[in-house]
């Protein structure tokens, strides 16, 4: 068993969903993300996703795509997220979920990818862009390495395409709440409900649900049936609306400690 899915199985062991919040890392700098991860940290978080910044985006709307370019302009790589996440590793015990599409993981070749993650603390990688089917080649070299894997599966999802994510997956399974790309909204999709249903009927695999997660209200709807709820869109736009570092800081702590609050309403057995 990965060490993500033990996160996982201990927080559903404890009747609640662990929460899970996003950066890009690189934005607006390497030391801002280590702070901004900090003040998660303190304010519930259990997971942390880290992204790495690459050039398309397609997965992403405008608040990440922004967020990407702005670490891109600073000229952050891959072997410079997996420093910060070793240094937010060191400051904070968190375990960390690299986010990525392929083309940047291909280009630092995955099987260095996973011992130097591993390396720098990082407990899982989602890859966002390759669908279960496609993900023969990524295996081996994760489970050698420990990293868990994370799939994701859509409202379209067909039960084969179910089954193999859940197959696959050593670390939870994604589930997107809603087609389109990444987004604050003002109301939660009930879309991803059916999807978890079935996920729920095929497998005990971890389900974490994301994409449009955008208030207190939409966390705690979504941890009344996920182990999991992602939370990226809003707090990447309230780091890009602070006019200071430390005001980002206090207000991304704020904001995790509201969606932590709204989540442990619910308590499930």
């Amino acid at each position: 068993m990965t060490a993500l899915r033990r996160v996982f199985d201990k927080t559903r062991a404890e009747g609640r969903a662990a929460l899970v919040p996003f950066l890009v890392a690189g934005d607006p700098d390497l030391d801002s993300t280590v702070e901004y991860a900090a003040a998660l940290v303190e304010g519930g978080a259990d997971v942390l996703e880290l992204g790495v910044p690459f050039s398309d985006p397609l997965a992403d709307g405008p608040v990440i795509q922004r967020a990407t370019e702005r670490a891109l302009a600073e000229g952050v790589t891959t072997t410079d997220v997996l420093a910060c996440a070793a240094r937010i590793r060191d400051r904070t015990g968190v375990p960390i979920v690299i986010m990525s599409y392929l083309n940047p993981l291909l280009t630092y070749g995955w099987e260095r990818f996973v011992t130097d993650a591993t390396a720098a603390g990082v407990v899982g990688a989602i890859l966002t862009d390759v669908p279960p089917e496609e993900a023969a080649p990524f295996l081996p070299a994760a489970a050698v390495g420990g990293l868990g894997t994370v799939f994701l599966v859509a409202p379209t999802s067909g039960e084969a395409r179910i089954l193999e994510a859940a197959r696959v997956t050593t670390g939870f399974l994604y589930c997107v709440s809603r087609l389109g790309v990444t987004g604050a909204r003002q109301d939660l999709s009930d879309a991803f409900r059916p999807v978890l249903e079935a996920v729920r009927r095929v497998s005990d695999i971890p389900i974490g649900v994301g994409f449009g997660i955008s208030t207190p209200d939409h966390a705690r709807r979504a941890a009344e049936l996920a182990d999991g709820v992602i939370i990226g869109s809003r707090l990447v736009a309230a780091l890009e609306a602070a006019p200071d570092r430390a005001t980002a800081v206090t207000t991304l702590r704020d904001q995790a400690r509201a969606f932590r609050k709204a989540m442990d309403e619910v308590r499930r057995a």
